[in-house]
C-alpha cells in the first residue's frame, strides 16, 4: 500500500482516527520522510501546525523497517509519543513492531540508591518521610520503575533525587542491584527494540558521553528522527562542552561525608579531610558582589579573586580525592566517590585552559544567589556535529573513563562500523520565510534537502493579529504595566481564557501582579495563574478547568502547550524574544560572526527571535475550528526595518492596530 493511499479517506489512518482529514501537506511530507530512509539522506523539513508531522514521519518509519530512534525535545511530548501516538499508528497500520521507551538515569528508580534513603534517620521533612513510604510501595508494583508511573508522589517532589542516580553517583556494573536495575532494564528492551523513543538530552548523551546512553542504540540505528528539532542547536551545545559547579561540589562532600563516616570510619578524620574543600567551595561565590551576573573569562581580568580561589579549591578538591582512593578497594560506594571527585578535578582543570585546537569555545561563569557554575562552551556546534553525524570520530570529546563502570562495544570492529543512516530533523520552526540557513550552519547540515508546509488552517478566518498602538518601547521601565493596562480590554471581551507570555521571570511577576490589581478594582472574576506557583501541568488542568483564567507564564509556556477550542482564544506576548544581552557565548557568536564580514544581527539575533516567536504564536490556533486573537506588545514589529521580516514570517492571520476591531472579533468567540 503506497503512502497517498495510507493518508487518503478510505486509509487505514481515517478507519482508526475519529474526525481524520486528508491533508496534503502531510502526505507530501510523508514522502520526503521515506525518500530520505530510502536513500540514507539527510533532511531538514518544516511542518506547520495542523500537518500532521508526527504521523507522516511515524508511518514510512514504521514501513520502512530497520531499527529507527525518535528523539523529542520534552520528556512530555516523549511520553505522548510512546503511549499515544507510537502504538496507534502502529495499530492502524497493523505492523509487528517492537517500540521503546528510553528516558535517562534519573527518571528511574535506583534500589542502591532506596536503600538509602530508608536507612537515613535524616530525611528533612515529613513530606519527604511520607513521599518515601508512597515509593517503597510503587517500587514493588512498578515493571518500570519509571518516577513518570507514581501518580502519588508529585514529579517536583524533593525525595526524587534520594531515590534515583545520576552519571556521577551509579555504581555501574559494581552495584548488587545491577541485575535488577530499571535502567539497564530499560536499555536492554531499547537494544531489542524496532524503534526507540528517546529525548534531545539524551541522545546527546548517548553521542558524546557513551556511559549516559545504550552504546549500541546509535550505532545501530537506521534511522534518526528528531522532533522539535529547533532545540537541537541548544541542546549540542549543553552536551559539547562541559560544566562544573558549586552544587556538584557540595553534594561529592556530602555523600564522602556520609559513606565515608559509615564504610571507612577507621580510615580518614572525614570532617577534617573535607572542611578546606567545603569552605574553599563556598568562598567562589563570595568572589564576587550580591548580584547574579554571568561573565566571560576575559572579562574578569587577571587579578580576580576568583583565579586565587580556583586554585586553593583545585588544592582542596585534590586532597579529598586522594583521600578517597586510599579507601576505594573497601566498597564500591567509595569507589565511585573517588572516581567523581576525580571527574570534577578534570573539569576545573580544563576550565581556563587554552583552547582545544580547532574548536572555538569561551570559559564563561554563571553567579546564581547561592552558587555558581563555571562553563566550557563550544562557540560552534557544526563542525563537531557534522563529524558525528557522518560517523567520524572526535577524539578531542571522547571520555577517558567510564564513570558508571558499564560494559559496552570497546573493539575497532565496534568503534568502526558506520552504517547508512537517515537523519530527519523535523519541526514546527525551523525556517525564517522558508529560509533554513540559520538552522542548517548551526549544526553543520548543508547537505541536507529542506522543504517546508505551511499549515492547512485558515488563518485569516480564524485569527487576528494585533499590535496595540501607543505602547512604550519594550525598554521602558513601565512597558509590562503599560503591556497589562493595554490588554485588558481584550481579556474582559475574551471572558478570561488568556495566556499572556513574557519574555523573563520578571516580568512574569509584575504582569501577573498588576492583572490582579486591575481585576481587583474592577471586580474581575478571572483567576490569575502564575508560572512557578505550581507545576506546569497542574496549572494546565487548572487553566483548563477554569473556563476563564488568565495564565501568565515564561520560556515554560511558550512551546510544547497543547489547549484546543474555546479554553484558549487570546495569547498575549510581552516583547518580541531576543536573547538576553548578557549571554556570554551568544556575545562571543555575534562577535566571531561580525569579525567574517556578517551581519550579527540580522543573520544571527532576528532569526533566533522568530523561531522563538513562532512557537509562541503556536500556542493558539491547535485546530480547524480554532479562533483568537494573537497580541503583541512590541512595537518594534511596526516601527523597525526588521520588524516586516519577522511578522512576515508568521501564520498569514489578519492584522489590525484598532482596539475596537480586535474587541469585536473577540466578542463573537
Amino acid at each position: 500500500m503506497d503512502l497517498p493511499t495510507i493518508f487518503s479517506a478510505s486509509g487505514p489512518l481515517a478507519r482508526a482516527f475519529d474526525g481524520y482529514h486528508v491533508r496534503h501537506e502531510q502526505i507530501e511530507m510523508a514522502q520526503a520522510v521515506a525518500q530520505a530512509i530510502h536513500d540514507a539522506s539527510t533532511v531538514v523539513l518544516e511542518a506547520g501546525t495542523g500537518v500532521g508531522k508526527t504521523a507522516a514521519y511515524l508511518v514510512p518509519s514504521l514501513l520502512e523497517g530497520g531499527k529507527v530512534i525518535v528523539s523529542t525535545g520534552t520528556k512530555a511530548l516523549q511520553d505522548q509519543l510512546f503511549h499515544r501516538d507510537l502504538p496507534a499508528v502502529r495499530a492502524a497500520l497493523a505492523v509487528p513492531v517492537k517500540v521503546a521507551l528510553l528516558k535517562g538515569r534519573s527518571n528511574y528508580l535506583c534500589w542502591h540508591h532506596l536503600n538509602g534513603a530508608n536507612q537515613d534517620a535524616m530525611l528533612s521533612t515529613r513530606q519527604e518521610v511520607k513521599d518515601l513510604g508512597l515509593i517503597n510501595r510503587f517500587i514493588h508494583l512498578s515493571p518500570t520503575g519509571d518516577k513518570a508511573e507514581c501518580p502519588t508522589v508529585p514529579e517536583h517532589a524533593t525525595i526524587w533525587a534520594r531515590v534515583t542516580s545520576t552519571r556521577e553517583n551509579c555504581l555501574g556494573s559494581e552495584c548488587k542491584h545491577y541485575t535488577d536495575c530499571f535502567v539497564m532494564k530499560a536499555r536492554r528492551e531499547a537494544q531489542d527494540a524496532d524503534v526507540v523513543v528517546v529525548n534531545h538530552h539524551l541522545f546527546f548523551a548517548d553521542l558524546m558521553l557513551r556511559e549516559e546512553g545504550v552504546p549500541e542504540l546509535l550505532p545501530n540505528a537506521q534511522t534518526v528522527i528528531f522532533d522539535e528539532a529547533h532545540q537541537l542547536p541548544d541542546t549540542a551545545t549543553l552536551f559539547f562542552g562541559d560544566s562544573v559547579s558549586t552544587a556538584q561540589l557540595l553534594d561529592l562532600l556530602r555523600d564522602a561525608l556520609a559513606t565515608g563516616q559509615t564504610q571507612a570510619r577507621d580510615g580518614a578524620k572525614w570532617n577534617d579531610v573535607l572542611a578546606p574543600l567545603d569552605r574553599a567551595t563556598r568562598d567562589l561565590r563570595l568572589c564576587f558582589g550580591p548580584q547574579t551576573q554571568r561573565l566571560a573569562q576575559p572579562q574578569l581580568g587577571t587579578a580576580h579573586p576568583l583565579h586565587a580561589a580556583l586554585l586553593t579549591l583545585r588544592e582542596a578538591l585534590s586532597e579529598v580525592r586522594d583521600a578517597l582512593e586510599s579507601q576505594a578497594d573497601r566498597s564500591p560506594d567509595l569507589a565511585q566517590l573517588q572516581r567523581r571527585a576525580h571527574a570534577l578535578m578534570q573539569r576545573l582543570s580544563a576550565w581556563g585552559a587554552p583552547e582545544r585546537a580547532n574548536e572555538p569555545e569561551l570559559c564563561w561563569v554563571d553567579v546564581g544567589t547561592h552558587g555558581l557554575q563555571l562553563h566550557r562552551t563550544p562557540i560552534s556546534v557544526a563542525d563537531v556535529f557534522r563529524r558525528q553525524r557522518l560517523g567520524l570520530t572526535d577524539n578531542a570529546f571522547e571520555s577517558d573513563e567510564n564513570p558508571g563502570n558499564e560494559a559496552g562495544p570497546d573493539t575497532d570492529e565496534a568503534k568502526n562500523e558506520v552504517p547508512r543512516r537517515a537523519w530527519i530533523f523535523t519541526s514546527a520552526t525551523l525556517a525564517v520565510k522558508n529560509d533554513f540557513t540559520h538552522f542548517t550552519q548551526a549544526l553543520g547540515l548543508e547537505d541536507a534537502h529542506c522543504q517546508a508546509w505551511s499549515s492547512p488552517y485558515d488563518y485569516p478566518t480564524q485569527a487576528m493579529l494585533y499590535v496595540p498602538e501607543g505602547l512604550p518601547p519594550p525598554s521602558a521601565a513601565n512597558h509590562t504595566e503599560a503591556l497589562v493596562e493595554s490588554a485588558l480590554p481584550l481579556i474582559r471581551a475574551n471572558r478570561g481564557r488568556a495566556f499572556v507570555l513574557c519574555t523573563s521571570h520578571r516580568a512574569v511577576q509584575r504582569a501577573a501582579d498588576h492583572l490582579k490589581k486591575l481585576f481587583d478594582q474592577g471586580g474581575d472574576p478571572f483567576p490569575v495563574m502564575r508560572q512557578g506557583d505550581a507545576p506546569r501541568t497542574t496549572l494546565l488542568d487548572d487553566f483548563k478547568r477554569a473556563g476563564n483564567a488568565v495564565l501568565v507564564g515564561s520560556h515554560s509556556f511558550w512551546e510544547g502547550i497543547d489547549v484546543k477550542g474555546d479554553a484558549l482564544t487570546l495569547v498575549v506576548i510581552d516583547k518580541l524574544p531576543f536573547a538576553p544581552p548578557d549571554d556570554p557565548v551568544l556575545a562571543k557568536r555575534l562577535e566571531l560572526l561580525e569579525q567574517e564580514g556578517g551581519n550579527p544581527f540580522m543573520e544571527h539575533q532576528v532569526p533566533q527571535a522568530i523561531i522563538a516567536l513562532k512557537q509562541g504564536a503556536g500556542r493558539l490556533i491547535r485546530s480547524e475550528t480554532d479562533r483568537g486573537v494573537l497580541m503583541i506588545g512590541d512595537v518594534r514589529l511596526i516601527e523597525k526595518p526588521y520588524g516586516k521580516r519577522i511578522w512576515q514570517s508568521l501564520p498569514p492571520m489578519k492584522r489590525s492596530r484598532k482596539e475596537d476591531e480586535v474587541v469585536a472579533f473577540l466578542s463573537t468567540l
